[in-house]
Parts: C-alpha cells; sequence; structure tokens
C-alpha cells in the first residue's frame, strides 16, 4: 500500500501539495520517490515564476532516471527549497516532509481536480 497523507492532495503524475492558507507546498510523493531510487538532483523554478496545474515545472533526476515534475495547482512560486539543492537525498529520506516549491495559489477550486489519500492509495495499487 502506498504512504499518504490524510489531508494532503495528489495528482495522477504523483505530485502531493499540502495547503496552508492560501499557500500550497508542493513535492512529490513517497511512492515517486520510490520509484526512482536515489535522488541526485532536483530542477526547480525560480521564486515570481507562474505554474500552471498539469504543466512541468522542474524535474527530479536519479541515479535511475529522470522525471519531470507536474504543479498540481496553478499559482506563483513564493519560495523554492533551497535544501534540495546542496542535499538532493532528503526527498528520499522523506518526501512528504521536503516539499520542492511553495506557490499563493490562483484557484483553489482546482484541489477538487487531485485525489486524497484513500483514492491515490488507490491509485497506487492499480498501477502495480
Amino acid at each position: 500500500m502506498a504512504k499518504t497523507i490524510e489531508g494532503l492532495y495528489y495528482s495522477e503524475s504523483h505530485e502531493y501539495v499540502r495547503i496552508e492558507g492560501e499557500y500550497g507546498y508542493i513535492g512529490i510523493t513517497d511512492y515517486a520517490q520510490h520509484a526512482l531510487g536515489n535522488v541526485v538532483y532536483v530542477d526547480m523554478p525560480e521564486v515570481d515564476d507562474d505554474v500552471e496545474a498539469g504543466s512541468e515545472f522542474g524535474a527530479v533526476e536519479s541515479v535511475k532516471a529522470a522525471s519531470d515534475l507536474n504543479s498540481p495547482v496553478s499559482g506563483t512560486v513564493v519560495e523554492v527549497n533551497d535544501a534540495l539543492e546542496d542535499t538532493p537525498e532528503l526527498i528520499n529520506s522523506d518526501a512528504f516532509a521536503n516539499w520542492i516549491i511553495k506557490v499563493q495559489l490562483s484557484d483553489p477550486s482546482e484541489l477538487d481536480n487531485l485525489m486524497d489519500a484513500k483514492a491515490y492509495a488507490e491509485f497506487c495499487e492499480a498501477e502495480h
């Protein structure tokens, strides 16, 4: 069973968003980091860049593969997780604690298009 956290929103491309007020913290799921293996680099956008729901905003590279990052929501990047520049492997130690970007949401109704923890766990099971 895929590890999930109640209260987060999940996309089919294995990103999550944690909502705090008008902000969303976006990262990859535990399922995604397991599939990738040891993360060696995270390509992130710049602060003030706009991201669109379903569109690419960066990439995660591991020793096995590179994977595009797709934003689950639209908004403006207000912060990037600088710690990942020097220690990208933090994503492997705890994918949910080590978000990649923080965005100011432009359309909170987009959250309705994402899965909750239970639906995401079922989605991951179906992918096996």
